[in-house]
C-alpha cells in the first residue's frame, strides 16, 4: 500500500457544520485533521511517516477545503515552507449515494522530493465530518 493511499485511508476531517445538501458552513477540528492524517502516517509507508505535524495538518485543510468547497476538477493545494512538501487533493463533482453525498477524488503528495498519488471517494457523515469510504 502506497504512503498516499494509507494517508487517505486514515484522514477523517471534522467538521462542525450548518448543511444545506453538501456545502456547509463549517469550521475544521484541529483535532480531527492531526487525528485523520496521523493514522494515515501511521498506515501510509516512507512518505506517511516522513510528513510532520505541520504538513498532517496542513494535507487535512486541504482535503477538507476539497471535500467541503472545492469545484470538481479544481485542486485544493497546500504547502509548508518550514519542510518544503506539498501536495493537492483534487475533488471530483458530488453525488449522492444512500442518503450521503461523497466526492470522488485524487491527490499528489511529495515529500522529501519523493512523489505519491492516490484516489479515493470520501462521504460525508451525519455529524458532518467527512469520512474516506474507497481509496486506492
Amino acid at each position: 500500500m502506497g504512503a498516499a493511499t494509507g494517508a487517505i485511508l486514515g484522514a477523517a476531517i471534522g467538521t462542525s457544520s450548518n448543511c444545506r445538501g453538501y456545502r456547509c458552513r463549517s469550521s475544521t477540528s484541529g483535532s480531527a485533521i492531526a487525528i485523520g492524517a496521523l493514522a494515515g502516517a501511521l498506515i501510509g509507508g516512507q512518505i506517511g511517516r516522513s510528513m510532520d505535524a505541520k504538513d498532517r495538518q496542513m494535507y487535512g485543510g486541504a482535503q477538507q477545503q476539497a471535500f467541503e468547497y472545492g469545484r470538481a476538477g479544481q485542486p485544493s493545494y497546500w504547502r509548508n515552507p518550514d519542510s518544503g512538501n506539498y501536495g493537492e487533493v483534487v475533488p471530483k463533482a458530488a453525488y449522492q449515494r444512500q442518503n450521503q453525498y461523497c466526492r470522488e477524488f485524487t491527490q499528489t503528495i511529495v515529500v522529501g522530493g519523493q512523489k505519491e498519488q492516490g484516489y479515493g471517494t470520501a462521504c460525508r457523515q451525519p455529524d458532518g465530518s467527512w469520512k474516506i469510504v474507497n481509496n486506492n
